[in-house]
């Protein structure tokens, strides 16, 4: 009789690593994040990350965000949309009631009125260097009051490689 293996990955590992892949598709040159909706007995329901809206073009709207202060208009704030909310419009099937998101980078205040919204109970997230800013701070505010929990991943710092 065989042992099962004993050095696979944990759930977290697995949808955190599935929304670091899904960052990698963003063309964003300054920040990508990517997330991952989860179901409760861990299957993956969405993914997202950050770019702009079908039918715009990446090559003709502003990726620039040096001109946020003086021309709004051609900074790519007005253009973009975040990895969490994509992956909430990708969802093709029923609710999201219950679910997880998995999520790179800790989301905005506009993410977390649709992840409250949209059902996600439990959010998983990468960085939070934005910690500190009035958007990131209503949006722990709205999450706590609408009994979303979150908490940060913690990598176990071990390399996943595939063996074939």
């Amino acid at each position: 009789m065989s042992q099962k293996r004993e050095d696979y990955i944990t759930w977290d590992e697995y949808f955190m690593g599935v929304a670091e892949l899904s960052a990698l598709r963003s063309k964003d040159p300054s920040t990508q994040v990517g997330a991952c909706i989860v179901s409760q007995d861990n299957k993956i329901l969405s993914m997202g990350y950050n770019g702009f809206p079908k039918g715009c073009s990446d090559d003709e709207f502003p990726w620039d965000k040096a001109h946020e202060q003086d021309d709004p208009y051609n900074a790519k704030y007005f253009y973009t949309t975040h990895s969490e909310l994509n992956a909430i419009l990708n969802y093709r099937g029923g609710s999201l009631e219950g679910s997880k998101l998995y999520v790179t980078l800790f989301p905005c205040n506009e993410c977390a009125k649709a992840i409250i919204q949209s059902g996600i109970k439990t959010l998983i997230y990468g960085s939070d260097k934005y910690a500190d800013t009035p958007a990131v701070r209503a949006s722990k505010r709205m999450l706590n009051a609408a009994g979303v929990r979150y908490y940060q991943y913690e990598s176990s710092g071990r390399v996943i490689k595939i063996q074939v």
